[in-house]
């Protein structure tokens, strides 16, 4: 699987691990997947963002939509909803283009802030792939909420890039292991769209045959 893109895992499966790990492997393992309502307002948000091929120069700023990005490091590809290219004497050169940049991610999310880390763990993942591809350092990124309609900075520490390889890490373990992990049931069930699939209350119920044996 060396360097070899078609096997990578998908870059957005860091959120859905992050937030419940028995999701990403209905998901990711299991191909499972339900629509709820906040998965289409999800993708109501994004509609902008991920137009391919825009490319848009505004004042010291060169913006791209729906970038495809990879990691030969964490084995992973995916599409940031927005790069920023900021003009900076510290940054890196790009074709067609005069002056030095800094590419810094902006990725689009539906709600508010999350009290987890979900979408900063992706957010960082996102800026990793881009030091890798660009030979360059990203000190920061963005998360938009569509709730409070404005950013949050979110500053790409070694801390949070360490953690990100380490949940890579854990997700290829499960993935080559074909592993769905049990949870415990909490009220983040509610909001996930693959509650009525994962039911996660009988998880931990007496399997049929031993209700069988026990009642025979």
């Amino acid at each position: 699987m060396e360097n070899n893109e078609d096997n990578y895992l998908m870059l957005s499966g860091i959120q859905h691990f992050r937030f419940c790990q028995r999701q990403w492997a209905l998901i990711h393992i299991e191909q499972q997947w339900a629509e709820n309502v906040k998965t289409i307002e999800g993708q109501h948000i994004h509609e902008k963002a991920d137009q391919p091929f825009i490319r848009e120069k505004r004042h010291n700023k060169l913006i791209v939509r729906a970038m495809q990005v990879r990691s030969h490091e964490l084995k992973t590809t995916g599409i940031c909803d927005v790069v920023e290219f900021i003009e900076d004497e510290q940054g890196i050169e790009l074709i067609n283009e005069e002056g030095k940049y800094i590419p810094v991610p902006v990725e689009y999310k539906r709600g508010k802030p999350k009290a987890g880390q979900e979408d900063i763990v992706q957010l960082v993942a996102q800026a990793m792939c881009l030091e890798e591809m660009f030979v360059c350092d990203v000190p920061k990124a963005y998360l938009f909420y569509d709730e409070i309609k404005r950013r949050v900075e979110v500053e790409i520490t070694n801390e949070l890039r360490d953690e990100v390889r380490f949940i890579f890490k854990q997700m290829y373990n499960y993935y080559d292991r074909r592993h769905t992990p049990k949870v415990k049931p909490g009220k983040h069930c509610k909001s996930c769209s693959l509650e009525n699939l994962c039911l996660p209350t009988l998880i931990d119920s007496t399997p049929v045959r031993q209700y069988m044996e026990r009642f025979l």
